[in-house]
């Protein structure tokens, strides 16, 4: 009870004398200290939005201007041509102020002007620089005169170490592309799926859609690029993912793995204590913008927008749209196990609990034999369900008293951790174990992950780990970020004892987690059990296969004289055509993070050549010289359109917009109604790898990653995600539903392996 009632900082009790109050010195030591560590955050931020804003130059930069002004004043050379005097003619009088003071004083105002006028000036020059994209579409091996002055002026604006959002107001504005431009990639991209007769009706309602309504279409979102600071990322997030009322589980959210080969230690709470850890130190880096921006090619930085969102972050559900409800900051942790919901702190005396405090904690939660109050075990189920009646719960049963109170604690944590019961990962020889742990994290029980949060920290019975991301928020790679720094940091840096527990010594006076109080009623009950029902019926559903291909990498694929992502792109379109004997509309992720608060664009993958080269494939008559001549020209023609969409010259996100514009204005357009009806049977995805390097992959091989996965989008198709993961290593995660007879995850698994293989082959 001691430790208990170190959480309050005072109470009092009536008595016939009046009043008694009880002080706590302890809780009001924790306050005063918790205090002056969220006023030392708030001075760091302060500190880095003025570094941010001033970036390129620097405090330094400033006061060797007001030095070297001061300097030729004193040699009576006026760089000012006379505005530091009429400055100080402005200067109000004062007994305080000497002559030379007042000299000196519109020296520092000038000097200031002048150092502002110049960082406007190079954020300018940087915002320029940075709309250049000449430099992607160089040959291989090869740069143009240029663009290697391009990178010069680069590299001297960008000499200085920039923070997380150093260049955010510098990167261009995603551009709007010409309706023509657009709808002639679109009608090559759909050529190769369409026979004559069904071409020329396309053909023909374009041709209606550019010449009568998209100029009216195109003028408005023009008009929307100007004013917003990004035409495509507030629609592409509100009706693309928060205005969905279907089940977010499975249809939305991915997932990431744990090392494919390593775990640090076996012992849960202790991976779940360095784990947390390692994950609040790279939120405190956000926080202070510590985190270098990703940059290509070294120089070129990408949009940093999306990890704004990262931590304290919830999807609220609503009735016909959700939000996202976010906070600046958050000192607890969500935590679920075996039916029961945590509330765990993460501050002690103003300071972050270490890796072994937080393994103290979670043993205790291991450990507690108390059931789960009535209801309790499968609430989560509500956010794994379709999200109206979700909103409706939310509304009728906790809105108030402790229910809201418990929901507040779980909606405004941190993140969210289920120290789950079960046992997963990799295990040699043993079939199927991979699959079982890809759905483990996409779906678990239905109820054991808060698919609402912004992502939930899943931490095994034998040590092994994953995460469950919602995607609204942000896309893939933000999140894989996070991953790299938490898998480096836990195994590189903070480590474990030879018994396999955090380091350090426990605090063993810390309050023990508090127990979420919930009072559920019967009609709450019936709620969560057809949440559930529907959710188990849809995981039910997913049939996965994750394989690992090491039969070579991209290694053996450079060698081919072609990008690793070309190369797995077509053989997927060649597995493809092998499984069901026909292309499909094929959707490959590219990001636009080049742009100011850009997200993503669509590669469509099925060109032309790649369907070319797919049917030589399979044609006796051709030779192997033919074939990889056409190979080739796939190739070609593949990193061409991902450059395209990376530069903002895509297609799908163009015609969305257009879409949406035309559904405000009450215009019909037959041509983009159907554009935005047509199914992506095959969707793909890959997993960036060591965006940090902050570990050798060649020194420590067997610890590379399996990236993640994600369920199909059609009823009917394929996911599929990948990871090149070192030279000799491709991870595969393939997805479908058990309930199509078209499709077969470890069917196509084996027709992708097959392709690969024969398309090395080739080059041999």
């Amino acid at each position: 009870m001691a430790e208990a009632h170190q959480a309050v900082a005072f109470q009092f009790t009536v008595t016939p004398e009046g009043l008694d109050f009880h002080l706590s010195r302890e809780a009001l030591r924790q306050l005063y200290l918790g205090g002056i560590s969220s006023w030392k955050k708030r001075l760091v931020r302060a500190k880095n939005s003025f570094l941010t804003g001033v970036y390129p130059a620097s405090p330094s930069s400033w006061m060797v201007v007001v030095m070297a002004t001061a300097g030729s004043c004193y040699c009576q050379v006026d760089p000012s041509l006379g505005l530091i005097a009429r400055i100080r003619h402005y200067l109000p009088e004062s007994r305080l102020l000497s002559s030379e003071s007042r000299t000196m004083m519109s020296v520092a105002i000038f000097s200031t002007g002048v150092w502002l006028s110049a960082v406007l000036l190079f954020r300018q020059a940087l915002k320029l620089l940075l709309s250049y994209h000449g430099w992607m579409f160089e040959p291989h091996g090869k740069m143009s005169r240029s663009t290697r002055i391009w990178v010069v002026l680069m590299k001297v604006l960008s000499v200085r170490k920039p923070l997380l959002y150093s260049f955010q107001t510098s990167l261009p504005k995603l551009p709007v592309p010409s309706v023509e431009a657009t709808i002639t990639r679109y009608l090559e991209s759909v050529r190769p799926l369409l026979d004559d007769e069904k071409y020329n009706k396309m053909e023909a309602l374009a041709k209606e859609f550019k010449e009568k309504t998209a100029p009216r279409l195109q003028k408005y979102l023009i008009l929307k690029s100007w004013w917003t600071t990004n035409y495509v990322s507030d629609w592409w997030e509100e009706y693309i993912y928060l205005r969905s009322r279907s089940p977010i589980m499975v249809n939305s959210n991915y997932y990431a793995m744990d090392f494919l080969y390593v775990t640090p230690s076996h012992i849960q709470a202790a991976r779940a204590g360095n784990a947390v850890h390692a994950i609040l130190l790279y939120r405190r880096k956000l926080d202070r913008g510590e985190i270098p921006p990703m940059m290509a090619l070294g120089i070129v930085p990408m949009c940093s927008y999306q990890s704004e969102r990262m931590f304290n972050t919830t999807r609220i559900p609503g009735k016909e749209t959700d939000t996202l409800l976010h906070l600046v900051d958050s000192k607890h942790l969500a935590v679920y196990h075996k039916g029961r919901f945590y509330k765990v702190w993460l501050y002690y005396g103003g300071q972050l609990l270490g890796p072994r405090d937080l393994e103290l904690q979670f043993q205790r939660i291991l450990d507690d034999p108390s059931p789960p109050q009535p209801g309790e075990e499968r609430l989560a189920a509500l956010t794994a369900g379709e999200r109206v009646p979700w909103a409706e719960a939310r509304a009728r049963f906790f809105s108030q008293g402790k229910n809201k109170v418990s929901l507040d604690a779980i909606e405004r944590a941190a993140f969210f951790l289920t120290l789950d019961e079960e046992e997963h990962g990799y295990t040699p020889g043993r079939e199927g174990c991979m699959d079982a742990y890809a759905k483990s994290l996409l779906h678990g029980r239905c109820y054991d992950r808060w698919f609402d949060k912004s992502f939930t920290l899943v931490v095994y019975k034998n040590g092994k780990l994953g995460a469950n991301a919602e995607h609204s928020w942000a896309d893939a790679p933000i999140i894989g970020h996070l991953w790299e720094f938490m898998l480096a940091t836990d195994k590189f840096q903070l480590g474990y004892t030879e018994g396999g527990h955090c380091r350090g010594d426990p605090n063993t006076g810390l309050a023990p987690p508090q127990r979420l109080q919930w009072d559920l009623p019967q009609e709450c009950h019936v709620a969560i059990e057809s949440s559930f029902q529907l959710a188990k019926a849809l995981a039910d559903d997913v049939d996965f296969c994750c394989f690992q291909f090491s039969a070579f990498g991209k290694g053996l694929i450079k060698k081919c004289r072609t990008s690793p992502d070309a190369f797995i792109q077509i053989a997927l379109q060649l597995a493809h055509y092998r499984d069901k004997g026909c292309f499909c509309l094929t959707y490959e992720a590219s990001m636009t993070r080049l742009f100011r608060e850009g997200r993503t664009e669509t590669v469509r993958s099925c060109t032309a050549e790649a369907t070319t080269f797919v049917c030589s494939m399979g044609d006796t008559r051709q030779s192997r010289a033919q074939r990889q001549r056409l190979f080739k020209l796939a190739a070609e023609k593949h990193q061409h359109m991902y450059r395209l969409a990376m530069t903002g010259a895509g297609i799908d996100r163009h015609l969305f917009c257009l879409y949406l514009v035309s559904r405000y204005l009450g215009v019909q357009s037959p041509f983009l109604a159907q554009v935005l009806s047509e199914p992506w049977r095959l969707s793909t995805s890959q997993t960036p790898q060591q965006q940090l390097k902050m570990f050798d992959l060649t020194q420590h091989p067997d610890h590379v990653s399996t990236g993640g996965g994600f369920g199909p989008v059609a009823d009917d198709g394929y996911g599929v995600s990948y990871i090149i993961a070192g030279e000799n290593l491709i991870t595969f995660h393939v997805s479908s539903k058990f309930s199509s007879p078209e499709t077969d995850s470890k069917r196509f698994g084996r027709n992708i392996r097959q392709a690969m293989l024969d398309i090395a082959e080739l080059f041999d």
